[in-house]
């Protein structure tokens, strides 16, 4: 079992910033890919970012040009900077990852999500 925490949601002001992280634990031998989404109350659980183990980025129509997303593989943590937030934005966001774990076995876990609330 591979288990993701996130963390960094809160209650904001429209145009301040957050930076949410998520923690990836258990007996992992490596991660394929890194992602976050987001489920806005009465909608459908959308793409935000997703980051490959080669680096490269892919971002949500959404969100292009205010977020960004990273990781740090020593620490199997995988961020998402958002700048200017937009009430719109509020959402539960959601961290994934897929890859190998205990040498040979295959994971694709979701974490338990932090609330991201954007006020006007």
């Amino acid at each position: 079992q591979v288990r993701l925490v996130e963390s960094g949601g809160g209650l904001v002001q429209a145009g301040e910033s957050l930076r949410l992280s998520c923690a990836a634990s258990g007996s992992i031998s490596s991660i394929k890919t890194m992602g976050w989404y987001r489920q806005a109350p009465g909608k459908q659980r959308e793409l935000a970012a997703i980051i490959s183990s080669d680096g490269s980025t892919y971002y949500g129509d959404s969100v292009k040009g205010r977020f960004t997303i990273s990781r740090d593989n020593a620490k199997n943590t995988v961020y998402l900077q958002i700048n200017s937030l937009k009430p719109e934005d509020t959402a539960v966001y959601y961290c994934h990852a897929n890859g190998v774990r205990n040498g040979y076995l295959s994971f694709d876990s979701w974490g338990q999500g932090t609330q991201v609330t954007v006020s006007s």
